[in-house]
């Protein structure tokens, strides 16, 4: 079952008129994936970049730091709750792609736990003779012994699906779905809700499945019922069974754009029926025979930012206020109780509600301050959960919130990866051009001196109300410290900034920045770097900036508007051509955050203008955000005789690497292109 929709993550800039491209573009052929040209300009660049940015001992110590943080053996495992088991994927050094594991959480609460292996993923790939990333684990019911296993050739979006027998840890001659970018939810033991690739015109413009249909076990996929069609012009079409204590509740997730919905309720597993909800709202899950949804605008009575159950009846659970913000798209159910992680000024807090005769009963789990708190997973029996929270200078731990306690019990940490007792975290605001107050963090060595000599590099994002916490990791990407290592111990200065288009400050932080007003994420970035130039923390010529995907395109944009600003900058899997964006790949189901005719960096890029130092980073089998963006950026700067590099990962899809090794050797390439330049 989908729930609260975390597609993607990008961001955007100032609105201007476009034309249509030119046909004669020199670089359009650079957008044939696995075009023989192509690929062959990819590996000369990937040669090159290797050459010219990591062939020195320098480099060579920075991947090796950056593998020992990411192969960690005392690296908290993200965990998923199925039944009475967790399960993990861990990547190793002896195991690259992952061992799939799993262990109870009497077991976990051990100093060393044991784990039972369920699928090892590199031995998948050498016996299919396929680059295997294991992506998702959807079981049935309370029993979770009937599994949907996702597969990707390469790590894309785009899933091959088997079912999967938890109990004997194996395949089963059962339901199975080619590559494609499926949806699949289970109905009951016998029936699963399917949208996938049925043939031509089956897909949205955007590339998703468009038709829900019913799929029957020992009946072959041409014969599955179809109950639900949407237009080819809406984003997707997605089947969904809810299970609550109170009685499971069909749905059909129509998604006319990325950030609408229009729910329709099915009965007897046919006749859909619209469901009178708001059309932005996320849905969290189901909670005794009604949904429970996150609000991102006003409806009724109910102000957005505010979580409620709505069913016959509708009722508020809490709504954010002025000081703390209810993060509507992380709220975990279970079948007790309901979990609301909430923003403190960016500092994490999480509220337990739990039904009691008179009403709803709110409880403060008292966990650390000052950092950032995740819902890793939860039992949905119990209402147990697991919580981890960290700092940017502290290393992740992992807490236990029992179902009738306030006080978690801590039960892992991961060993320090930088000492950070030499540094010191501290929140500041910048002003951006509309008079939008933006807060960034910095993290700085105690005692720093304000003399504009400090290598310093903003990491930021912008979009998709993608929140940006304190990180051990310095990013959204779970780096388990590297950052530490191959920038702080080194003399760096790390900056956070939280511009708009996330959900840092509710729905509006969001909202405020779509379409023709993406120009304001840009000058938020901007009056960030500013006052970091004006304060004495740095000065252009040792500021580093870098973003991927929505925040790839940020750093490109603010490279062609204010160039004089910064020393180097790294743009991961980015948009660049806004022009043609909504025409490849994913990017159609982007419009409702961009809209059309937008400032487009590719379009901007001069040959007589002064930009700094630039590294480029993509996947070839990112079939989210195109390649074609980041190759043909590359190669028009290289005609224009501007400094640029690039590496291409040939597998990854869109988060870029499917093993740490590529992961360590990206962020040795990057950390590199920021010291050669910014000392």
């Amino acid at each position: 079952m989908r729930i609260a929709c975390a597609f993607l993550l990008l961001a955007l800039t100032a609105c201007s008129s476009a034309t249509a491209p030119k046909p004669d573009d020199d670089f359009l052929w650079l957008e044939e994936i696995d075009g023989a040209r192509a690929m062959e300009w990819v590996n000369g660049q990937n040669a090159r970049s290797r050459r010219e940015l990591g062939s020195t001992p320098e480099f060579e110590v920075m991947q090796a730091q950056a593998l020992a943080a990411l192969n960690s053996t005392s690296r908290i495992p993200s965990l998923e709750w199925h039944g009475r088991y967790l399960y993990n994927l861990w990547k190793s050094e002896e195991h690259p792609r992952g061992l799939y594991r799993r262990t109870t959480i009497d077991e976990l609460r051990k100093p060393n736990p044991q784990w039972t292996n369920v699928l090892d993923i590199d031995a998948m790939s050498a016996r299919d003779n396929k680059r295997w990333v294991f992506k998702s684990l959807n079981c049935l019911g309370k029993e979770q012994r009937r599994c949907l296993v996702s597969l990707s050739p390469g790590g894309g979006d785009a899933v091959v699906v088997r079912e999967f027998d938890a109990e004997t840890r194996q395949f089963i001659d059962g339901f199975q779905l080619p590559e494609a970018k499926s949806n699949v939810d289970w109905i009951d033991q016998n029936t699963i809700f399917v949208g996938t690739d049925f043939g031509p015109g089956t897909l949205s413009e955007s590339g998703y499945p468009r038709i829900v249909k019913i799929w029957t076990r020992g009946t072959p996929l041409s014969a599955a019922r179809t109950v639900f069609e949407t237009p080819r012009s809406s984003m997707s079409a997605y089947g969904m069974r809810v299970e609550t204590e109170s009685g499971a509740i069909d749905l059909i997730d129509e998604s006319p754009t990325f950030w609408t919905s229009k729910f329709q309720r099915l009965t007897d597993l046919a006749d859909p029926k619209l469901v009178d909800l708001p059309p932005t709202a996320v849905l969290a899950g189901g909670f005794r025979g009604r949904l429970v949804l996150g609000l991102q605008e006003d409806w009724k009575n109910f102000k957005a930012g505010s979580v409620i159950l709505a069913g016959e009846t509708n009722e508020l659970l809490v709504a954010s206020t002025e000081r703390e913000i209810v993060e509507t798209t992380a709220v975990k159910v279970t079948e007790r109780a309901i979990l609301v992680p909430i923003l403190d000024n960016v500092r994490g807090r999480l509220d337990r509600f739990t039904p009691e005769a008179t009403g709803w009963k709110r409880e403060r789990i008292t966990l650390p301050d000052n950092g950032a708190l995740e819902i890793m997973t939860a039992d949905d029996d119990s209402g147990a959960a697991l919580v981890s929270f960290e700092t940017f200078i502290t290393a992740p731990k992992l807490y236990l919130v029992p179902p009738a306690a306030t006080t978690p019990i801590a039960i892992a940490s991961q060993e320090p990866t930088f000492d950070g007792s030499r540094f010191e975290v501290t929140k500041h605001w910048a002003v951006s051009k509309d008079g939008t107050r933006i807060p960034y963090f910095v993290v700085a060595p105690k005692g720093m001196k304000r003399d504009g000599g400090n290598p310093a590099h903003i990491f930021s994002y912008g979009g998709f109300r993608s929140t940006l916490k304190p990180s051990y990791s310095g990013s959204y990407e779970p780096h388990y410290g590297a950052y530490g290592k191959l920038w702080l111990e080194r003399g760096g200065v790390f900056v956070l900034a939280n511009i708009r288009g996330g959900g840092e400050f509710g729905p509006r932080w969001h909202t405020s920045v779509l379409k023709e007003n993406r120009h304001k994420v840009v000058e938020d970035f901007e009056a960030v770097a500013e006052e970091l130039v004006k304060s004495g923390v740095t000065s252009p010529k040792h500021l580093g900036i870098e973003g991927r995907s929505n925040g790839g395109l940020l750093t490109l944009s603010t490279m062609t508007r204010r160039p004089e600003l910064y020393g180097a900058i790294i743009a991961g899997a980015p948009l660049a051509d806004m022009r043609r964006y909504h025409e490849l790949l994913a990017g159609a189901s982007w419009m409702d955050e961009y809209g059309r005719n937008h400032y487009s960096p590719y379009h901007e890029l001069k040959r007589e203008a002064a930009y700094p130092p630039l590294f480029v980073y993509a996947s070839t089998r990112d079939d989210r955000v195109h390649p074609g963006h980041a190759r043909r950026t590359v190669a028009k700067l290289l005609q224009q005789g501007h400094r640029v590099w690039y590496f291409e990962n040939i597998e990854g899809g869109h988060g870029g690497s499917s093993t740490n090794e590529q992961t360590a050797y990206r962020i040795a390439l990057s950390y590199a292109h920021l010291w050669r330049w910014l000392r």
